[in-house]
């Protein structure tokens, strides 16, 4: 029996692209591939990539790089590049960095096994379409890896926003939602093999509009439907827009059990001359309204954001609405930048402001925030609350996890197994963690 062959898979970036890196290691898997976790030793390597940080091409180049010695040592390794890099800059990859043997975009991994087929006959490939058949239908089905009871499903990929920084709309393309029963199919199946909390995905995940029974689905009723398999414990969903926290998902926060108080829902800037000039079609009052609605149906939730600093034209006057509005949100958890811009984008013809202001603003920011997420844990002392036991701690007995406001938590009980969901008495809460007594 032939030895199964080695794939190191690394990572960047959103939750999306841990979700895609798992569907590429299965489609390979039916090529006889198994995953590795060190480069050294694999016979292919793949690196799924993100475009929304600063300077990701680079870094990926850089990355490449490492990758030579190996190429060297052992000529059948082969090298591909996957994900938005991978979309937007493919044909360069390729020029740039010889010993890159495949570039596979994010629509198009469900056609790694016959790229692979083709790299080890000696060619090169590269897939970056956006092709009209579900690339979903086209992966393998039945048991899926699972790493521990928690785990991520697709539901949504693309937008249609076209916000002035984001370079997604051309990376991943137009917004298109899964059949609900195909989703559905699929959160069974994660059920079924241990899984007791499900993060919806999406680049515009309330956006998902699914073709189902009686007509389309928005997520709201999709969540609902969802919470009647018997067994899942938990939902989530994120990345989430303001303009499209539609009443029935905002009900749902408040009548829904099994969806968690916690929701991410980026604003990037509280200046309306900034919002407009980001196209993203809201003002600062209609994210607020927003808010207000949500607390209102469910008063504990904690809230997540994003947020850019240093956009082209923003002044000391915008940056101050940006404060007055995380003042008035009160922010559990957020991710903030200074602004770069994306080639291809529109804002990326326009003149930002120095480094050296961005720098300033960044850190008055994140300092104000800072302030924000320490009152979360120090409210909780003596407070309990519902933890998913994940995986085993660094402590003798210890488990961590996730409580329902996905703060890292953890416990010790002999009588708990990973899986399980324990009510946890804070004793200690730090910074990045709460610890407790599983009660």
């Amino acid at each position: 029996m032939a030895e199964p062959k080695k794939l190191f898979i690394k990572t960047y970036g959103c939750q999306m692209n841990v979700y895609d890196s798992e569907r590429m290691a299965e489609a390979l898997g039916a090529s006889g591939y198994v995953t590795t976790q060190s480069a050294d030793d694999a016979d292919m390597i793949l690196l799924n990539t993100c475009h929304i940080r600063e300077k990701a091409a680079e870094k990926v180049y850089s990355e490449l790089g490492r990758f030579k010695a190996l190429k060297a040592a052992n000529p059948d390794l082969k090298i591909g590049v996957a994900g938005c890099v991978a979309q937007a800059e493919g044909a360069e990859i390729m020029r740039r960095q010889p010993l890159v043997d495949l570039v596979v975009g994010p629509q198009t991994y469900h056609r790694l096994p016959a790229m692979e087929a083709a790299v080890r006959a000696g060619g090169r490939a590269v897939d970056t379409d956006f092709p009209e058949e579900d690339k979903f239908d086209h992966l393998p089905k039945g048991p899926r890896a699972m790493r521990g009871p928690s785990a991520f499903l697709t539901v949504q990929e693309g937008c249609d926003k076209f916000c002035a920084f984001c370079v997604v709309p051309y990376t991943r393309g137009a917004e298109v939602s899964r059949p609900v029963a195909r989703v559905l199919a699929e959160a069974e199946d994660l059920v079924a093999r241990g899984v007791r909390e499900i993060t919806l995905l999406g680049q515009n995940v309330n956006a998902y509009h699914g073709d189902g029974v009686g007509g389309v689905w928005g997520l709201a009723r999709l969540i609902r439907e969802l919470a009647r398999i018997e067994g899942l414990k938990r939902i989530r969903f994120t990345t989430s827009h303001p303009n499209d926290m539609e009443d029935d998902l905002i009900a749902a926060h408040g009548d829904e059990p099994k969806l968690m108080p916690y929701l991410h829902l980026p604003v990037q800037s509280g200046s309306d001359r900034i919002l407009k000039a980001m196209n993203r079609k809201h003002t600062a009052a209609d994210y607020l309204r927003v808010i207000d609605r949500l607390r209102a149906a469910r008063p504990d939730l904690l809230l997540s954001g994003d947020f850019i600093v240093g956009f082209p034209g923003e002044t000391e006057a915008d940056f101050q609405d940006t404060l007055a509005l995380v003042r008035a949100v009160g922010y559990g958890q957020a991710y903030s930048f200074k602004y770069s811009a994306r080639p291809g984008t529109p804002a990326a013809e326009r003149a930002g402001v120095s480094d050296d202001v961005a720098s300033d603003r960044l850190a008055r920011l994140q300092a104000l925030l800072a302030e924000q997420q320490r009152e979360i844990p120090e409210a909780m002392d003596g407070r309990e609350v519902s933890v998913l036991l994940e995986n085993p701690g660094r402590m003798g007995g210890q488990l961590v996890g996730k409580s329902e406001y996905l703060e890292a938590g953890h416990g010790t009980d002999p009588r708990a197994q990973l899986g399980d969901i324990g009510r946890v008495r804070i004793v200690e809460s730090g910074p990045n963690s709460l610890a407790g007594v599983l009660v």
